[in-house]
């Protein structure tokens, strides 16, 4: 490692120099505690007895091998500060933990598992002109081995299962919520204490790179969740380190933030160093092909709150370190949870940008379930809220989420935000998808919404699986599936950042609530037809242009997916350079539009 490097902000591979390294002749340990006045290493080998560490390199390090210390053992640094007073921690670059409530890390060696997945990374993209559809997933529930909220598969074990749905039902990237080690289940990982530690709730690091390793086999990209914002505030872990504030702000007024954590401190070079080179780590050492960076806003402006102003020395890391992971990974996928307005997120950093390859549209989704939400009587006056995200769409490469943070904490399951009864709920939630699979931007969908399931999701219990046995979930189901088959096949859905590629044919049927909406490609013309309104709409027209065919590709409200309209009953009639539909409430179409050179 290049010390004047780490210190300045630049070391991207400090894992490799820091942390637990195994070797014949035992395990050589190695920790930076500056301020500390010693530190020794205890674990198993020592009876967890003090062995003191020698300082190293510039006297910030230290170091020792131990030859009793072998691969599987715990152990922690205990570190003594300027009074003598003493903090066990474990390895802020361990490699491994072991199981809450324990604390201590784990002797692993990265060196367990071969990758068999040169064809996939060679050819791997950041997907700017082609389809991206993210199932996101919280890898202990999605499926359970007992009703035991503490048992779990481990990463090997729920590996084909997963790989089986998402390719079935039509998606091609599963994100995960974050695996870096954390004490607490219902943080769902976002308080970590082992940031180079995949979590030991699902096994092993070797048993981690197996599942990304199958993934990729099966040509599906895996995105990780990773949080550079800040850390859990438990002592035995990066808080007050050495004794001092190593990693945080020593003022508590921007020291904590609204979740009760501490926040890194981006002004220092080895927390930026820090930082960075476990992004770089989950990038390399398991092929994660992207990173979903964690509240960005909470970078761009103190505590994310605007009125405080922008934290300029985040910012500058923010592009420092997209800069140098986009380097060492041209094709990897580096997007951003920002529900700020800061301009040029993802434009590149050589143009003023923070350099991220894509950002989740927080407004299209907000504004999209308020509309949901909504009475129908009320839609006529919020028409726009539909048709307002295409008025900034273009500033930034936007992802479109509908992400575990919208089915918890009261919000309600998006199948259940819908409004009216029971039987309202999944006609207006079948159009929603419609809605979102036609507008531009990738997808990501949260697990559970694929299948309507009406419960808030919990951590502890694995999806509502059962409800399966309803015809009106298992055909909702279906239809999605049919939905992001179509996504996945159909180029005019892909270039979503190219302005030609989107029309409205019609935003101004305020009083009927009815959009028309294409994606045009050489290939042929994608148009959807949307009615938002409780009320049948006949003779509703829409001009298409002429020389085309028309092959209708999807209607939500066919029996097929418990909807009103027989297979094959839809009533739509191409004449001259129009369509003339008779449209049910709360319903959908998709229109495949060619020329005649094009195949149908």
């Amino acid at each position: 490692m290049d010390i004047y490097g780490f210190y300045k902000g630049n070391e991207f591979n400090a894992y490799e120099y820091m942390g637990a390294h195994t070797s014949k002749n035992g395990t050589l340990f190695r920790t930076y505690a500056p301020n500390a006045s010693k530190v020794s290493v205890i674990g198993d080998f020592s009876s967890w007895d003090d062995i003191p560490m020698k300082p190293a390199a510039d006297g910030n390090f230290y170091e020792l091998t131990v030859d009793e210390a072998l691969e599987g053992m715990r152990y922690k640094y205990r570190i003594y500060d300027k009074n003598g007073n003493f903090i066990d921690h474990c390895d802020p670059y361990g490699y491994s933990m072991e199981l809450r409530p324990g604390t201590c890390s784990v002797i692993r060696s990265l060196k367990n598992y071969r990758f068999g997945d040169s064809k996939w990374m060679n050819r791997r993209t950041d997907c700017k002109d082609k389809p991206m559809n993210i199932y996101e997933v919280h890898l202990g529930s999605w499926r359970k081995e007992t009703d035991d909220p503490g048992k779990w598969y481990n990463y090997a074990e729920i590996a084909d299962p997963l790989i089986s749905y998402v390719r079935e039902y039509g998606y091609n990237f599963i994100e995960i919520m974050p695996l870096n080690e954390h004490p607490c289940d219902e943080s769902w990982g976002y308080q970590s204490t082992g940031f180079f530690a995949p979590t030991s709730r699902y096994g092993t690091p070797a048993q981690l790179m197996e599942f990304v390793d199958k993934c990729h086999r099966s040509n599906i990209g895996v995105i990780v969740d990773f949080i550079p914002v800040h850390f859990a505030v438990d002592h035995y872990g990066l808080t007050e380190y050495d004794g001092t504030h190593l990693y945080e702000y020593p003022s508590d007024d921007i020291g904590y933030n609204e979740w009760g954590s501490r926040n890194f401190m981006h002004s220092k070079g080895e927390v930026r160093s820090f930082i960075q080179s476990a992004a770089n780590y989950w990038l390399t050492v398991y092929h994660f092909d992207g990173l979903r960076m964690d509240a960005v806003r909470n970078m761009i402006y103190w505590n994310g709150d605007e009125n405080r102003g922008e934290n300029k020395c985040a910012i500058e890391f923010l592009r420092s370190m997209n800069t140098g992971l986009k380097a060492r990974h041209p094709s990897a996928i580096i997007s951003a949870e920002d529900s700020s307005a800061y301009p040029k997120v993802t434009a590149p950093v050589s143009e003023g940008g923070l350099g991220f390859d894509y950002k989740w549209d927080m407004g299209w989704m907000h504004d999209t379930l308020d509309f949901f939400r909504s009475s129908p009587i009320f839609r006529s006056g919020l028409y726009n809220k539909l048709t307002f995200s295409m008025l900034y769409f273009y500033n930034e490469r936007f992802i479109m989420p509908l992400s575990h943070d919208e089915v918890v904490h009261g919000k309600a399951s998006v199948a259940q935000k819908m409004h009216g009864d029971y039987e309202d709920k999944f006609p207006q939630a079948r159009v929603l998808y419609m809605y979102m699979t036609a507008h531009p931007g990738k997808k990501l969908n949260f697990m559970g919404n694929e299948f309507a399931q009406l419960r808030e999701w919990d951590e502890k219990r694995q999806q509502d699986w059962d409800m399966l046995r309803y015809p009106v979930h298992d055909s909702f189901r279906r239809y999605i599936r049919e939905l992001n088959m179509i996504y996945l096949k159909y180029n005019a859905l892909h270039y979503d950042y190219d302005p030609t590629n989107f029309m409205w044919d019609d935003c101004n049927s305020s009083e009927r609530c009815v959009y028309a909406l294409r994606r045009k490609s050489r290939d042929g013309d994608i148009l959807t037809v949307l009615n938002l309104s409780d009320w049948y709409q006949p003779d509703y027209t829409v001009k298409i242009g002429s020389n085309f065919r028309v092959r209708l590709l999807l209607d939500s409200d066919c029996q097929l997916y418990s909807g009103r309209t027989p297979e094959g009953k839809t009533s739509f009639r191409p004449h001259d350079d129009m369509i003339t539909m008779d449209i049910p409430p709360y319903s959908g179409f998709m229109f495949l539009l060619a020329q005649d050179k094009q195949k149908m």
